[in-house]
């Protein structure tokens, strides 16, 4: 029970790896706002939780909308009495395309979800973690930091590689309240995010890349899974972790180093 007594706000908990990471977390003791857009998905998420033992609180928000971030963590904050860890892991994929044919609101769509959701999410937590300190970790991707090969995703790649520069420059700014803010950046893990993109002519932004017998060196074709990055963002938003701040983690089974 190594988050005994912990509040933590998990963003994109509706299934996946916020879902995964939600659940670490309350089996470790911590109160969880667990936070989806999908008021019947996040509730059934929150029961889950609680029927294992744990305590969660569902909070139905809009991560790119001001006013319904700003409820949210304070619905939590009156709920359970602070805040100590903050996972921003909400974000979509969006529409993958060549850059001439990416239109400027399917553009403005995934900035909206991924980095506004992000800011936000940081933008109104912060100020109840710098009470006690604390924990911030962000979900990025290999995509925008190590890997730069997936046609059209121009968009998608350019909030991930903003999120590691947004933490990066949080834990120094940060740092002086004794809050930590990491990264994971995973690779293909076994979520539903690839069934919500939407891919249109992809083949003219493409170019071609000699892969090795399998795309990923630990494990072939096999995927990771959601459990082990929530792992990992247990350990980042634990005080085993209490050390490590401004880092980006990559969590792939070596995928983006062929790639």
């Amino acid at each position: 029970m190594e988050l005994q007594g912990k509040v933590a706000l998990v963003t994109g908990a509706g299934s996946g790896i916020g879902k995964a990471a939600a659940m670490r977390f309350a089996r470790e003791g911590a109160s969880v706002g667990v936070l989806s857009h999908t008021e019947d998905e996040i509730r059934k998420v929150a029961e889950e939780i609680e029927r294992a033992g744990g305590r969660a609180v569902p909070l139905v928000a809009d991560v790119g909308d001001d006013g319904q971030m700003k409820k949210a963590v304070a619905d939590l904050v009156q709920a359970y009495g602070g805040l100590d860890i903050v996972f921003a892991n909400a974000g979509i994929n969006g529409v993958w395309a060549p850059i001439d044919e990416l239109q400027p609101d399917e553009w403005d769509r995934t900035i909206k979800t991924n980095l506004r959701g992000t800011y936000l999410t940081i933008h109104y937590a912060v100020p109840h973690l710098k009470k006690a300190g604390g924990s911030i970790v962000i979900t990025a991707s290999i995509n925008g930091s190590r890997t730069f090969t997936s046609a059209g995703a121009t968009a998608y790649s350019a909030t991930k590689a903003a999120q590691v520069a947004m933490a990066q420059m949080l834990a120094v700014e940060l740092a002086k309240h004794k809050i930590r803010v990491n990264v994971v950046c995973p690779g293909k893990i076994d979520t539903e995010i690839q069934e919500n993109t939407q891919k249109r002519d992809t083949q003219e932004a493409e170019v071609p890349a000699e892969y090795p017998e399998g795309p990923i060196p630990l494990t072939g074709k096999e995927p990771g899974t959601s459990e082990e990055v929530a792992e990992l963002v247990f350990f980042l938003a634990s005080d085993r972790s209490r050390h490590i701040t401004g880092t980006p983690v990559w969590i792939d089974g070596g995928q983006s180093l062929l790639v």
